[in-house]
Order: structure tokens, then sequence, then C-alpha cells
């Protein structure tokens, strides 16, 4: 069967009044049975044309309206087809497609040009070279030859859908057959694409497993210590579900699975509690155990600036004693140390606050008050902690004055309210104290103390039943004046 002929080409062209000259577009198909040639309609521009064709691929009553056949040339035999085909892939122009292209194609005169749509920029830099036809790859040729694969036997008259799959199935074999080189004898490709295989499996696997595991483990996070290999973790994953559903009755399925029967009871064991709620209760309870031990230790500082942010500052010092010897303004930055020296090595603006940013009191305070109000509760926290530190009898009203302080400092910044002066409130504070704590017992002087347990003793007259003499205490003997010494 020889090349097939369908009309003239002068109808389809694109005309340029502004250059003087008009072009034909042509599209190349390489099929398994062989090699197509069709023209596309007259368009404007090759931009204008791609809406139109992405319409009409799936539709070949519009397709056919978009591209005619000009011309095809069947291969003669799969072997000639296989090596037309190794040609195309490697960029060279077969011979056979060298002739046809010469038989249909027209030829580029001065006023008429010829454009070839190819599908790689390869075999039609090739087809350039040797016959001198522009080739195109890009905008709206992709499109074109999407539509001809697909269509390709209803615009091929006395070809089948059967014909062309056939032809595909053959030439895909013999090429795949000679891209990886296959011997019956020598199978050593077969053993590196295996191994490359094998390597990129295991890659895979502990991905997945370890997704797997992350992520099964937000709904039964105990199973990871009981279950750490990696494939008998997701096995078990995948016979758990959901482990509200476990029961005794999966027990013995379990026990397969694992082949342990140790390990599945602790697996129906671990289902029935939750390592969630236990860590929620004992962070719970250590919470409450921080609060007790702030109250005893620093209840000043717990009561202005809370709990854990106070033991944040005292954690940080290394000692209440630390934090006490502190300034206001190392206890402002106090946890922010690296982006201070950052500042100063760049030259740029130093921060406003460390851990006293957990403070409510700095959430609550406006953007351009937020530097002055974390200053203003330092120097109060600066105060708590000395307080806390070296007073003799804990108590938190100095916590309370110095919290409502900065409550009213905060007020001030709102309101324009002036908030009391900080030695009235600490005398306020002091009367407080007094009121409320029980009055001192004085100390006795030792010498009062031992003149009252002898008067004691005498009055009683005896220790132990037996009758003691009681001495009276030896008279002290009176220095002489130099008089008397030397009479």
């Amino acid at each position: 069967m020889g090349p097939i002929s369908y009309g003239p080409h002068a109808p389809y062209r694109y005309r340029s009044c502004r250059q003087g000259f008009t072009a034909q577009m042509f599209v190349l198909f390489e099929h398994a049975a062989g090699y197509a040639l069709f023209r596309v309609k007259e368009f404007e521009e090759t931009g204008m044309l791609l809406p139109q064709v992405e319409e009409s691929v799936t539709d070949i009553s519009r397709f056919n309206s978009v591209v005619k056949l000009v011309g095809f040339s069947p291969f003669k035999t799969a072997l000639k087809a296989l090596e037309n085909l190794n040609s195309i892939s490697e960029g060279i122009l077969p011979e056979d497609l060298q002739l046809f292209l010469e038989t249909f194609l027209p030829k580029s005169g001065k006023k008429s040009k010829v454009i070839l749509g190819v599908s790689e920029p390869k075999i039609g830099a090739s087809i350039t070279e040797s016959i001198g036809i522009t080739c195109q790859h890009v905008g709206a040729i992709p499109e074109i030859i999407r539509g001809i694969r697909q269509h390709f036997p209803k615009l091929v008259k006395g070809f089948t859908a059967q014909s062309s799959s056939t032809a595909q199935l053959g030439l895909g074999h013999s090429y795949s057959r000679a891209k990886v080189k296959f011997n019956v004898n020598r199978v050593d490709n077969m053993i590196i694409q295996s191994i490359a295989l094998l390597d990129q499996l295991d890659k895979d696997i502990n991905t997945f497993s370890m997704r797997i595991r992350e992520w099964y483990s937000y709904h039964f996070p105990e199973l990871v210590k009981i279950v750490p290999e990696n494939y008998l973790f997701a096995k078990v994953a995948r016979f758990v579900k959901n482990r509200k559903e476990l029961n005794e009755e999966k027990l013995e399925a379990l026990e397969e699975i694992v082949m342990d029967s140790g390990k599945a009871q602790a697996i129906l064991d671990a289902s029935r509690s939750s390592m969630v709620v236990s860590l929620a209760d004992y962070r719970k309870e250590l919470s409450g155990y921080l609060a007790t031990k702030m109250q005893d230790v620093a209840p000043n500082l717990a009561t202005l600036i809370g709990d854990q942010v106070g033991a944040r500052l005292i954690s940080h010092a290394g000692s209440l004693t630390n934090l006490a010897k502190y300034p206001a303004s190392t206890v402002q930055i106090l946890g922010a140390e690296k982006a201070l020296f950052r500042a100063l090595k760049t030259r740029g603006n130093t921060p406003k606050y460390g851990l006293l940013y957990h403070s409510t009191f700095i959430g609550r305070a406006g953007a351009k008050n937020k530097g002055r109000i974390s200053r203003y509760l330092a120097n109060k926290c600066s105060i708590a902690s000395r307080i806390d530190c070296f007073i003799d009898e804990p108590t938190k009203v100095f916590g309370e004055k110095l919290r409502q302080q900065v409550e009213d400092r905060l007020k001030f910044y709102e309101t324009g309210d002036i908030p009391r002066k900080n030695i009235d409130v600490m005398k306020e504070a002091l009367e407080e104290i007094a009121l409320t704590s029980p009055p001192k017992k004085k100390k006795k002087n030792k010498k009062r103390k031992r003149e009252e347990e002898s008067d004691l003793s005498i009055a009683n007259g005896d220790v132990n039943g037996e009758e003691k003499e009681i001495n009276p205490p030896p008279k002290k003997k009176k220095k002489k004046n130099k008089k008397e010494k030397d009479e």
C-alpha cells in the first residue's frame, strides 16, 4: 500500500496583510501503522485557534472542521516500523519520513510559507535542517495532536480501532525489548532494575510506615510502645481500626497477628485506657503542686503574675534569691537574651519583654503601651520577689496590692485616671498585715530568765526529792586603790 493523497492544499492558509505573505500549517502524526500528514483550516493566529481546538477534541464532527488528512504512508513491515521509531526517538530524520514529507508538503516560497507542527522539538530541528521547513511544537499543536491521536482510526479511511490497537501493541513490545536490550541468556539488566526497585520500595515503605505510626498514634498512642515493628504495627492498626471496638472476642485473631498472647493482651488492655487522659490527670496534679509550692515560697510573686509565669522566672534565674538580686531591667527581658544580643549585634531594636510576655497584663495592653506596661510589671515583680525572699512570715498582701497597682496603671493608659503612689500603697499593706497578724511575744533576756529559774528552785526547796543547801553567791572582791597598796 503506497502513500494516499487527499486533495489540494490551497484553502488552508494563514493570510497576513501586514507581512504580505500566506502561510499554510500542517501537522505530522507518527502512528504505529505509519506516517500521517494533516493540514489545519484557515486561521488568523495560532493562539486564537487553541480554544476552538480544545472544545472540539472530544467531538469528531467538530474536530473534522479543524483538521483534514492530506496523506498517509503505512509501514511495510514491523521491522521497518521499529527502525523508524528508534530514529525518531533519537531525533534523527528517517529516509521514509523525509520522502513522505517531500511528497506531500508544498514548497515554501517568497509569498507562501509552510509551517509543520510536530510533537517533539528534536525531530522538528532535524526536519528543518534537512528539508528547510519551519517546525513548531507549542501553542495549539499539542492539542491538535491529542485530537488526532484520539480520533485517528476515524480520520483514515479503511483503518479501524482494532487494527490501530494491534499495531500499537506489537510496536510497543518490539520497542520495549529493544530499549531494555532483552536477551534470554543474559538477564543482568533485570537484576539491575530489580535491585533499584527494591531500594525504592524500602524507602517508600519506611516513609509510609512513619506516616501510619504518626497518624494512628493520635488515636491509639500506646500501640507504638507495644508493637515497635513497622510491618507488624501496620497489620495491627488495620485489624484494630477503632480502639473502642476492640474486645475479648477479637483477642484470638489479634494473637495470630502479633504471634504473642502477652502482647495481644497488652494491646487489649491499652485500648481500654488512654495515655492522653492519664497525662492530662498528671498535669493537673502537677499544676496543683506547683500552685501550692508557689504560695509557700513566693506568694506575692504568684499573686502578682500567676503561678506558672512566676515559676518560669524563678527557674530561669536559678533561684528566688538570684531573682531578688536582679534589677527590674533584667527581669523585664529575662528569657529574651538571644534577641537582646542579636539586637545589640545588628544595632536593631532591643526586645521589650521576655518571659513576662506570657502574663495577662501584656496581652491586655494596647500595642503602643506593651513596652510601658512590661517595664512597670518588671518593676513590681522585682519588688515582689525581694519581699518573698527576705520576709520572715510569708504573706500575699503585698502581691495583691502590687497587682492592683498594675491594674490601675493599665486603666491609666486607657482613661488617664492617675493611680495611687507606691508609698501609700505599701503603707496600707503594712497596716493590713499589722491588723491580721497576731501580736508578737517579747523576748526575755537571758539574765532575767536565769533569775526566774533560780527563784523557782528556791521556792520548791528540793530537786528529785533531795534537799539542797542554798549557798549564797560568792561576793566579788573589791579592788584596792593605789594609796592602800602604797601603805
